[in-house]
């Protein structure tokens, strides 16, 4: 047990160097990009890291369940090393992404495999606990991560946001390296090239796609019209390929396991509230309630320490009870009432009531998360662990993608809507509005303005008093109807966990959790 232990300590290790790597680069991506340019990039940064990250660890997972986890939690830990030595030494953004590739390669690697050894080193009646306390990773993560890539950069070279993790990563090489077992190959087991090929020509458009709809192309661009069509044309054919060849990359008999399917169908709809509810709050934080950006970091922090904490309890109690479904529905439940809460927020919300928002959040989040990958583990043939759990990554990813991008959308056209009609009617109701004011209304039309009010403030001192006052008022409308599209945005999120309570209250079937590895069919869950 001991020997488990320190593995375990090791795995948690190399999650944490690859978390901590992601998102300390948030806070620091300014500086960065101030440094080499190239603007028009920026969100690249991002992008590569989920392409390849994403891609990966699908892969990597059936990969795993042929070669063992050793080999692969190795290597990715490796590549990500190599990944983060090369994002420091960058010259231009274009190498940047380039690296932020190689780094993404190995963290799918490392993500999709540490969650899977846990299945490897105990029965499903004991993972609850360790795979509580491996998503408390991801949480101590999002707390300092950020808040430490705003130190380096302000102390330091923005090098040091990639390079101070490093000995993280030997540590956990080293000491997976002696002590984590190894497993003999499978014989005869061949390799879905074919699959792979069609499941990669699939996933890299339609994430790209929903990535790029509403931002870059609209929804009914010639490019995402095309992204769509070559994802469903290459589905068809990954379909066909999986159904001939004798060992599929996905396995398509795991989706009549009621399930696994089931639980990677609310692990879709977690993700698309999760991802796209939290990524707007900061901005509800700063744009709508005026706090200034270095003290909303400390607003949101009371939803990850939420998170933290629920997590390790939801996991002891699923250990010690062996059931998980009123803990799933608890958590959905709780998550749903801190989003209903958070639509009703206003112009007029103070941190104190948006922190207790969070809270619920963060706490419902954190009971909820975990279950799902324990779920599918459970429900699963001991031979498909790999690229079972990987699935559940891959879903929660697309998930949060597509949340992302269609919330983005309800943010959008509700706040231009909203901010078109109230500024109409302010023109209309205030007398020598002249060209020029006109057009300053046209400039402050953008939600980007609220996040640093007093430049754009400044750039007007030169009008005449009776325009600044108008200007103002202006500003008051823009953050009105920001906080209207962001009510919109809460709500859809708290519709769309709602989606997930209901099927998980109907659908999801609770089975005995195993206390024993050993290989067993479950056809009582088929």
């Amino acid at each position: 047990m001991r020997r488990k232990i320190i593995i375990m300590i090791s795995i948690m290790a190399a999650m944490l160097f690859a978390a901590l790597n992601q998102t300390i680069v948030g806070t620091s991506l300014p500086k960065i990009i101030a440094d080499l340019g190239g603007i028009e990039y920026y969100s690249w940064v991002f992008t590569m890291f989920m392409l390849t990250s994403s891609i990966t660890a699908i892969l990597v997972g059936k990969l795993s369940d042929i070669y063992g986890r050793k080999p692969f939690i190795l290597l990715g830990i490796g590549v990500f090393t190599v990944g983060s030595l090369l994002c420091g030494v960058s010259d231009s953004i274009i190498e940047l992404i380039l690296y932020r590739g190689i780094q993404g390669l190995g963290g799918g690697m490392i993500m999709s495999t540490a969650f899977t050894a846990v299945g490897d080193l105990f029965p499903p009646r004991e993972r609850g606990k360790w795979q509580g306390m491996m998503s408390s990773v991801f949480g101590l993560a999002s707390v300092f991560g950020p808040t430490l890539g705003g130190y380096i950069v302000d102390h330091f070279h923005w090098q040091w946001v990639f390079w101070i993790f490093l000995p993280f990563g030997f540590v956990a090489f080293g000491a997976i390296y002696f002590l984590f077992p190894s497993v003999q190959r499978k014989e005869k087991e061949s390799i879905d090239y074919t699959g792979s090929f069609f499941l990669t020509l699939t996933m890299v458009p339609l994430l790209l796609s929903f990535t790029w709809a509403g931002n870059q192309y609209d929804w009914i661009s010639p490019e995402i019209i095309g992204l769509f069509a070559v994802t469903t044309i290459a589905f068809f054919l990954f379909i066909r390929t999986e159904k001939r060849v004798s060992s599929p990359v996905l396995p398509l008999e795991m989706f009549k396991n009621k399930v696994f399917t089931s639980s990677n169908i609310i692990g879709f709809f977690l993700g698309a509230g999760m991802f796209g509810s939290i990524m707007y709050m900061p901005f509800f934080i700063q744009g709508v309630m005026g706090t200034s950006a270095t003290k909303s970091g400390f607003v949101m922090m009371p939803l990850t320490l939420a998170m933290v904490a629920a997590s390790a309890i939801s996991g002891q109690i699923v250990t010690k009870t062996g059931t998980y479904k009123k803990l799933a529905l608890l958590g959905l439940f709780i998550m749903v009432s801190g989003m209903t809460s958070m639509h009703f927020m206003d112009t007029e919300t103070t941190n104190t009531t948006a922190i207790l928002n969070m809270i619920l959040v963060g706490a419902g989040l954190g009971i909820a998360f975990p279950i799902f990958t324990l779920t599918v583990q459970n429900a699963i043939e001991h031979k498909y662990l790999g690229v079972a759990t990987s699935s559940v990554q891959l879903f929660r990813q697309l998930g949060g993608t597509i949340g992302v991008s269609i919330m983005g959308s309800v943010m959008n056209n509700m706040l231009a809507g909203q901010f078109n009609e109230k500024s109409q009617k302010l023109i209309e109701a205030t007398p020598n509005v002249t060209p020029e004011m006109d057009e300053r209304v046209s400039e402050l039309a953008n939600p980007q303005v609220l996040l640093n009010q007093s430049a754009v403030l400044e750039k007007f001192n030169q009008l005449p008093p009776d325009s600044v006052i108008f200007l103002k008022q202006v500003l008051g409308l823009l953050r009105e109807s920001l906080s209207y599209a962001l009510n919109g945005v809460f709500l859809t999120g708290a519709v769309v966990i709602g989606v997930a309570f209901f099927i998980t209250l109907f659908f999801l079937e609770e089975i005995p959790l195993r206390t024993t590895n050993e290989e067993e069919r479950n056809d009582r869950s088929a």
